[in-house]
């Protein structure tokens, strides 16, 4: 990427605003703003997003506000001839019934997980209006579908988080309050894929580089977990002591969720931060500003 490039970062997740801005001020990159300048790259990191039980609570809102948004992006994008855009699609955006590894080509090969659905059906509408933008106009917008994002400056709230950010939070309270349990929603036999937020940056910038297609791109780490492998990951960076029980009454999602990245990784990227790596990154960041 050129590093004068003028690129916009718009969007309302700061976990991965914020990333970005760590990564070109680290590169040195010298004009990145959240104002529109007539940007040549535009990267839109999304309206409004949660858990699974975000997802079941505010349905009206994760469809309408990111609909909305997101079509105003693509559209201002187009029109200020912006030379690149990213837009962030979410892995829920794939049949519940896929084939394990999910390939791009799954999409819309069958209906999405019911709990989040308004927000998958939003997520496709981005994704496909990329698609249509270059079809039409000729414009260089690319779809990243990455795996379920965490890391620092993550929404930590029990009311929005996701499981990542929900456990880290759970754990840590159980462990200050001498609590001698913490409950887990679902069996923990579900499994899902990671990826810390610095990885996805540095995903996007190669992918910026070296990705050509009409078609969106998955970016995950080719390794899922358990939940129950998670918890016990959290729980041991926080230095929980006690129980970890598992509600069977509570909604899990579907029962495994894993990307195959091989368009991605036969391209020469990979990511760096594991899974325990990562935690220790984000619970160490909670500590401190939490």
């Amino acid at each position: 990427m050129n590093k004068n490039a003028r690129i916009l970062i718009c969007g309302s997740d700061k976990m991965l605003n914020s990333a970005f801005l760590r990564y070109f001020e680290r590169e040195k990159f010298t004009n990145v703003s959240f104002k529109d300048t007539k940007p040549d790259i535009v990267i839109y990191t999304g309206a409004v997003s949660g858990g699974i039980s975000a997802n079941i609570k505010h349905p009206a809102e994760f469809i309408h506000k990111n609909i909305t948004e997101q079509t105003s992006v693509i559209n201002s994008a187009k029109e200020s001839n912006a030379g690149r855009l990213i837009f962030f699609g979410s892995s829920c955006v794939y049949p519940k019934s896929s084939p394990q590894p999910i390939k791009e080509e799954f999409l819309l090969a069958g209906q999405p997980e019911e709990t989040s659905e308004a927000y998958a059906v939003a997520k496709i509408a981005g994704i496909k209006m990329c698609k249509a933008y270059n079809t039409q106009y000729g414009t260089n917008f690319i779809a990243i579908v990455p795996a379920t994002i965490y890391g620092p400056e993550d929404d930590f709230s029990l009311e929005n988080a996701h499981v990542i950010s929900a456990l880290i939070r759970k754990f840590h309270e159980a462990k200050i309050g001498n609590k001698p349990s913490v409950e887990v929603w679902g069996s923990g036999q579900p499994r899902r894929e990671f990826i810390f937020v610095d990885d996805l940056v540095d995903a996007t910038v190669f992918i910026l580089d070296k990705y050509k297609e009409n078609w969106h791109i998955n970016a995950g780490c080719s390794r899922d977990h358990s939940i129950k492998e998670l918890a016990d990951v959290i729980s041991e960076a926080v230095g929980f002591k006690g129980k970890i029980t598992y509600n069977t009454g509570k909604p899990e999602g579907v029962k495994q969720k894993l990307l195959d990245s091989s368009k991605i990784t036969s391209l020469g990227w990979k990511p760096k931060v594991s899974l325990k790596e990562g935690i220790n990154i984000t619970y160490n960041w909670f500590e401190g500003h939490v």
